[in-house]
């Protein structure tokens, strides 16, 4: 028996649409198995917790999740091609309300909580570093890169590298990584 789990145990598994090459760690935790998508050429690390809300997660082509990464919320969480997520990071689609008017967590009835939910989105080549944590309502866009142990609670602009607590930016970035892309769909497409 592999780490991974097969071809076939992932199909079994009843996911909303599975593309090819995927490995997912047999250790990785999946919740709303049914609203989650996951493209081709993605691989999910040990003790990973994908926890689908009423929104889904969508993951797309060439990403990375690292051990210990969590995805969860009723908000959709969309990963675009080429994104990776580093160890240790939470992603948060939704969020209780922490001011005392009302209850928190999930075991309390939803008439005494004011959970909100928003999209979280990681465009193309976004890439977050080990122990960050992504609010609700959240674009990494294009290309951008956050560093280790930052909070996102707002957009990033693409290419720029972000880093802190609140995340602030802080250099630009390379866009070679745009013509690598395109050399590696060139060589993909002549097999």
């Amino acid at each position: 028996m592999t780490s991974f789990y097969t071809e076939e145990e992932l199909k079994a598994i009843g996911f909303k649409s599975l593309g090819k090459n995927v490995l997912i760690s047999r250790k990785t935790s999946l919740y709303g198995v049914s609203r989650i998508s996951i493209a081709n050429n993605v691989r999910i690390d040990d003790y990973c917790v994908l926890s689908a809300g009423a929104s889904g997660i969508e993951i797309g082509n060439y990403v990375h999740l690292a051990i210990f990464v969590s995805l969860q919320g009723d908000g959709k969480i969309t990963l675009e091609d080429f994104s990776g997520i580093s160890s240790r990071t939470a992603v948060y689609s939704s969020n209780d309300d922490y001011f005392g008017n009302y209850m928190t967590n999930p075991t309390v009835p939803s008439e005494f909580t004011n959970v909100t939910s928003a999209p979280v989105t990681l465009q193309k080549h976004a890439l977050v570093g080990s122990g960050c944590v992504i609010l609700p309502g959240v674009t990494l866009h294009i290309g951008c890169a956050v560093g280790a142990l930052s909070l996102v609670n707002r957009d990033c602009v693409e290419f720029m590298i972000y880093s802190g607590n609140p995340a602030k930016p802080i250099k630009e970035r390379s866009r070679n990584l745009l013509e690598l892309e395109k050399q590696l769909k060139e060589k993909i497409q002549q097999k």
